[in-house]
C-alpha cells in the first residue's frame, strides 16, 4: 500500500518538485501551503509521514513540529523537516524525526522517507 506523505512548504517551486519527486517514488504526496488550521488537516488526512518546512530552529519556528508531536493522534507520524538553517539539525532534537538541509539531494530525501516506515 502506497504511503501518504503530507508536504507542508511554503515555497510553490519546491512544493511542486518534492511532489513530483514522492510521486515517482511511489508514495501519494499531499501538498498544504499553510500553518493554519494545519492540525486539523493533518487529523482529517492522517498521513503516514510529514515533510515540514521550518526557516528557524526557534520556538516559534518549530511550533508546529511540536504540536504535531504533542497532540495524541498524531504524535507517532514521523516528522522530517525541509530547512535552509545552518542550525536546522537542531530541530531534530527539539522534535523532528529527521532533518533534511536544502538544497537536498533526491536520492537522500527517499532514503530518509523509505527508513521512517521500514
Amino acid at each position: 500500500m502506497k504511503k501518504k506523505i503530507l508536504i507542508i512548504e511554503r515555497d510553490q517551486y519546491i512544493q511542486d518538485i518534492v511532489s513530483l519527486i514522492l510521486t515517482e517514488a511511489g508514495y501519494i504526496a499531499i501538498t498544504s501551503k499553510s500553518d493554519e488550521d494545519i492540525l486539523q488537516e493533518i487529523l482529517t488526512l492522517m498521513p503516514d509521514g510529514i515533510l515540514l518546512d521550518i526557516i528557524k530552529p526557534t520556538k516559534e519556528g518549530t511550533k508546529m513540529c511540536l504540536i504535531i508531536k504533542e497532540t495524541e493522534n498524531t504524535k507517532d507520524i514521523p516528522v522530517i523537516v525541509l530547512s535552509t538553517h545552518p542550525n536546522s539539525m537542531a530541530i531534530k532534537e527539539i522534535c523532528a524525526d529527521d532533518v533534511l538541509t536544502k538544497p537536498f539531494d533526491i536520492d537522500e530525501l527517499i532514503a530518509i522517507l523509505d527508513k521512517q516506515f521500514t
